[in-house]
């Protein structure tokens, strides 16, 4: 998949830890002030969460191309994630920014919270978990690892 391999391009502000990498990029693949983003993420993503993850932070207009592309679907939507088939990248987590920042607005947290909440969300997606056909496991799972990192709600409460 040519987005996954953009993203994974950029290795400049990477953060590593417990066998779990990530860069955070803009649309353009260069680094992305995300308030502390992948540092946190690295701490609270689950022991198996091994490899490389790109997430991306990118227009709204993108997210709808992207959704368009691979899921056929014609609208932004908060986040994308993109499962690599390789043992030592995980994948790719896009994320609209615009949306983000809405969103953040309206349940009442600053928009590096609620990119918090989009990137756990998008990395349980690359591992595997899918909300809607696992009867609630990633739901426990998404709530568990909030708890880890400090968040109060998750995407599946709203």
């Amino acid at each position: 998949m040519p987005f996954v391999e953009s993203i994974v391009a950029s290795r400049s502000g990477r953060i590593s830890r417990r066998g779990l990498s990530v860069v955070v990029t803009d649309e353009q693949g260069r680094p992305a002030p995300a308030g502390g983003l992948a540092r946190w993420l690295t701490r609270v993503a689950p022991a198996r969460a091994r490899g490389e993850v790109g997430i991306a932070l990118v227009s709204d207009a993108r997210v709808r191309a992207l959704n368009r592309q691979y899921r056929g679907l014609d609208y932004a939507t908060d986040v994308l994630s993109f499962p690599a088939n390789s043992n030592r990248f995980l994948g790719d987590i896009v994320i609209a920014r615009g949306i983000a920042r809405r969103q953040a607005h309206e349940v009442g947290h600053d928009e590096p919270t609620e990119l918090r909440v989009l990137a756990l969300h998008g990395l349980l997606h690359l591992l595997g978990y899918d909300h809607e056909r696992d009867r609630g496991t990633m739901a426990r799972v998404e709530r568990r690892l909030r708890r880890k990192g400090g968040l109060a709600e998750g995407l599946l409460e709203r």
